[in-house]
């Protein structure tokens, strides 16, 4: 089995990757780290993946994860997918949601570790994958609310 962890570089999916790494090293399970980055210059921006001089290159930013993933986990498998451009109908959110899930499957997750401020507070927030991927019953869910593990 395989620990999953949707991860974007921020404080809270780093902390959600240390978690998955700790749990990995009891339980013997393998760890994935998962960047999903949506063709979305702004998006890629408000992440802080691009300087706002940089032009959107999906590549390079797969590059600065994995760099960011190997300082916190580097026994941990990195992977990152690129999304299609997004349907007029789905969010960015959506199509992030879709990506983990279809990975998740793919690897037969038994956990996914997420880290969301938004857990407990927000029932639906429009910008949380959280909710969407606790639906499904084919793996757990571990939420890292907060970054410093001494709260």
């Amino acid at each position: 089995m395989t620990l999953l962890v949707p991860f974007d570089g921020s404080d809270l999916s780093t902390a959600a990757l240390e978690r998955a790494r700790e749990f990995g090293d009891f339980t013997g399970e393998e760890v994935v780290a998962l960047a999903v980055v949506p063709p979305d210059t702004e998006f890629a921006r408000d992440r802080g993946w691009l300087a706002p001089d940089e032009a959107f290159d999906a590549k390079m930013i797969c590059t600065r994860l994995r760099h960011q993933q190997e300082d916190v986990a580097p026994e941990a498998t990195f992977r990152c997918e690129e999304t299609e451009e997004t349907d007029y109908r789905a969010t960015i959110t959506t199509d992030i949601t879709r990506t983990i899930r279809q990975v998740a499957a793919e690897l037969q997750a038994s956990i996914i570790f997420i880290g969301s401020e938004n857990a407990g507070r927000v029932s639906t927030p429009l910008t949380s994958v959280g909710n969407p991927l606790s639906e499904d019953p084919r793996y757990d869910i571990h939420i890292v609310r907060h970054a410093d593990s001494n709260q």
